[in-house]
């Protein structure tokens, strides 16, 4: 009988999980609908104090019950078989993912407290999981083995293993449980590369950049969200976002990003030339550098206007710093001085 609560509760798990994405992905819809250009139609507009407030109150509802549905399952896992924790730490951890995904394409129209709030709450879970995960699965004691017969190793296996060194090298910082990367289109595990994709006539929804070392990055047209994990020594020249751009774990790169949002997590040594609607925001930085963005390539003057970026609002150099609550300036990031920033790049020939 126990065996079969266990079932039926996993099985209750699974279903909750399925409508919370579900509910998650028809709001971003509407939200990218609610914000793409509209025709001209007689009547008077509802107020945007008025869609404002529906927007919130959306996401309010539909983050709290996420956070509920996660808090719920972290408990849970206290009373569950060994053997499937780790499957099931894995896929709460794709659901702090996902909620995280929620509010980074949700802050351009929260208002800022909203945004702190729920970025700490997430900033809570990750900690929950990741000092569950320590306690239950705790690492393996240190014990001596026989030392196995030296093998003299053949090309193959060193052939194998520098891919695999070269795969995990921008790896997460040790002792942390990392965040599922998007599953979504992209560029992921790339190093001294030029990669480029023209995106224009493409559905593209979100778009991930992962695991890049000294690697260009050329994208043509709109995406809704860019999503950017784990870059070193990078160059990333990006079409406009409709909705927002996160990037998380950056050093010593170049950033050239038009998006109505954009939020930075422990970068470092980086430079960011932006045309944004609303205030960049930080966190875990450290020498960070701000302009304006300076990109072109053939038909961006009206991807900008399709994308409500069309004018330029100067938000690029009001950037808040969520780990520096002070009325003096923060000694994470400064604005770019003019006669250090790059010249326009021009990137309409994506296959150079």
């Amino acid at each position: 009988m126990e065996t079969e609560g266990g079932a039926a509760a996993d099985g209750s798990d699974s279903a909750d999980v399925s409508a919370l994405r579900k509910k998650h992905l028809a709001m971003l819809e509407r939200l990218s609908n609610r914000h793409q250009p509209r025709p001209d139609v007689p009547g008077p507009s509802p107020p945007a104090s008025a869609a404002s407030f529906e927007s919130t109150s959306s996401f309010l509802s539909l983050f709290g019950e996420s956070r509920r549905s996660i808090e719920s399952r972290l408990a849970r896992c206290r009373l569950a078989d060994p053997s499937l924790l780790k499957p099931s730490f894995d896929e709460i951890s794709a659901s702090i993912a996902d909620l995280e995904k929620l509010v980074a394409e949700s802050s351009y129209y929260l208002p800022s407290y909203e945004v702190r709030s729920s970025l700490k709450t997430i900033s809570d879970l990750k900690q929950a999981l990741d000092n569950l995960s320590s306690e239950l699965i705790p690492k393996k004691k240190f014990s001596f083995k026989n030392k196995p017969a030296r093998k003299e190793p053949t090309a193959s296996s060193l052939k194998g293993a520098e891919a695999e060194t070269r795969d995990s090298r921008p790896a997460a910082k040790a002792g942390s449980l990392a965040v599922a990367v998007p599953d979504s289109p992209g560029f992921r595990n790339r190093a001294n590369e030029v990669l480029a994709k023209d995106v224009r006539g493409l559905e593209i929804g979100e778009f991930t950049l992962s695991d890049l070392e000294s690697c260009e990055v050329r994208l043509i047209g709109c995406a809704r969200a860019l999503f950017v994990h784990r870059l070193r020594n990078c160059r990333v020249y990006a079409g406009p976002v409709t909705g927002s751009v996160l990037i998380e774990e950056a050093e010593d790169c170049v950033f050239v990003l038009a998006s109505h949002q954009i939020r930075i997590h422990n970068a470092n040594a980086s430079d960011f030339y932006l045309r944004v609607r609303s205030r960049p925001i930080i966190e875990d930085c450290s020498g960070v550098r701000f302009a304006p963005c300076r990109l072109h390539y053939r038909g961006i003057e009206r991807d900008l206007e399709d994308a409500a970026l069309g004018e330029e609002t100067g938000n690029w150099s009001k950037v808040d710093d969520f780990k520096w609550l002070r009325a003096a300036q923060s000694p994470n990031w400064s604005v770019l001085p003019e006669n250090e920033r790059i010249e326009t790049i021009d990137i309409s020939d994506v296959s150079a």
